[in-house]
């Protein structure tokens, strides 16, 4: 690698989310397509997540970069779902699925459709997946305007289980230098109607980083969500984007974004929560929901604009921009587009033998479980061999060893951020640097 680990951390110590590898920006045409009956022939297809992509929001906040638009006319909406509709048809007809056993609905906000919509969606998706939305974990992304008690009984009804909210914070000024208008009543509403249908998980996402935020006030807003007992959190430290709402201002994350993280944490750990990534905190008397499907092996089925699919050797979706024109022009490609043309991924990443590797590697490490045995079991070696670079990790105390088992130290969870993209290859580090977004 071109730069030290040492040296990255000394630069700060915050360089971007590591969710999913490789990232979006290292996605290019692909040429010439690939059949989705190709790409899925030799895979397990018998314990898949199913994620359905929703691209519409009631507005931007100031420091979003997700594929979403604002305010959507009906029938834009409505144009949409049928495009959507038609995709999955044909996506289910080629990749001919044994069985779901987790699905996402994200965006974007989808609980900006309307309760019929959302009966029509979950029922057209049942009839063409097999899926019994009662029996498996269902998630469900949610904002506190688009939400009151008619849409979260018919939520909950409708098989969805773990309900997360963004309300980022409960302190208005905070919200306000966010881009968000402050909505403290909206907040309180939304939330008591959520908990009044039981929901068995609630989630709620903070942020944390934002200027003039300081640890009286960050505690101030954990106090106020943990008054809600959610079965869990995710703190998003912040990061400012361009062509976001913030970036385009030139605003940047304030400097005491790992002295908050570690307040966060140390107060949540004596509430009863347990830390199972560096953003998301689980209280501990709850149980998961159980599922067949381990994100680091299982392939990922998108619907919808926006949405990525993943196999072992291709990850694949839409194009990905930014800004509302090119979020648009997208939407509107793929409403227009030939209900045979969603049977091919024509925009992704090819997947290498070695870079599935760097993918488990990754995915594994950045977890509170870390990397097992079950490493050596799938590549036929250690990943100390694969990866000498890990070496410098042991050295600064930030990962160790414990039998079959390889994990971030306390210290080295906290530099999660850090940690995963020196990780990337220096092949999808260079394409991501190249990406023009719109």
């Amino acid at each position: 690698m071109s730069e030290s680990l040492a040296e990255r951390i000394e630069r700060g110590g915050h360089d971007g989310y590591a969710y999913a590898y490789p990232h979006k920006t290292a996605y290019r045409t692909l040429d010439p397509p690939v059949p989705l009956q190709e790409a899925w022939s030799e895979e397990d297809r018998s314990s898949l997540f199913l994620y359905v992509h929703l691209p519409f929001c009631e507005m931007r906040c100031g420091f979003c970069n997700l594929f979403t638009t604002v305010q959507p006319a009906a029938d834009f909406v409505s144009a949409t779902l049928d495009a959507t509709r038609r995709q999955s048809e044909v996506v289910a007809g080629s990749v001919q699925p044994e069985s779901i056993s987790r699905a996402a609905f994200g965006g974007g906000t989808p609980s900006l459709l309307s309760t019929s919509q959302l009966q029509t969606l979950f029922d057209r998706l049942a009839a063409t997946w097999p899926v019994d939305w009662a029996d498996v974990p269902v998630s469900f992304e949610t904002s506190p305007g688009t939400v009151d008690a008619e849409k979260c009984q018919a939520l909950r009804s409708l098989g969805v289980d773990r309900l997360s909210i963004g309300v980022q914070s409960f302190v208005e000024s905070e919200l306000s230098a966010l881009g968000r208008p402050p909505r403290s009543e909206e907040v309180r509403r939304a939330l008591t109607e959520i908990r009044q249908a039981d929901f068995p998980v609630l989630n709620i996402d903070l942020i944390y980083g934002m200027n003039g935020q300081t640890e009286g006030s960050w505690h101030q807003s954990l106090e106020r969500a943990l008054e809600w007992e959610p079965e869990e959190l995710y703190l998003y430290p912040l990061y400012v984007r361009e062509l976001t709402g913030l970036g385009k201002k030139g605003r940047r994350p304030a400097t005491n974004r790992r002295r908050l993280q570690v307040l966060a944490r140390d107060l949540l750990e004596s509430r009863g929560y347990e830390q199972v990534s560096l953003r998301l905190f689980r209280r501990s008397d709850v149980t998961v929901p159980e599922a067949d499907y381990c994100c680091q092996e299982d392939g990922m089925v998108g619907l919808g604009p926006g949405a990525r699919s993943y196999t072992s050797t291709l990850h694949y979706s839409t194009e990905y921009a930014v800004g509302q024109a090119g979020v648009r022009r997208i939407i509107s490609d793929f409403v227009d587009r030939p209900s045979a043309a969603f049977g091919l991924a024509d925009f992704g990443v090819r997947l290498e033998p070695s870079e599935q590797r760097r993918r488990y590697l990754i995915k594994s490490l950045l977890r509170t479980d870390g990397l097992d045995a079950t490493y050596r079991e799938r590549f036929g070696a250690e990943p100390e061999s694969h990866f000498p670079e890990l070496a410098e990790l042991t050295e600064l105390g930030l990962c160790q060893r414990d039998g079959d088992l390889l994990r971030l130290t306390r210290a080295g969870l906290e530099l999660s951020d850090t940690i995963g993209p020196w990780l990337y290859s220096e092949s999808v580090q260079r394409r991501m640097a190249a990406c023009e977004t719109s």
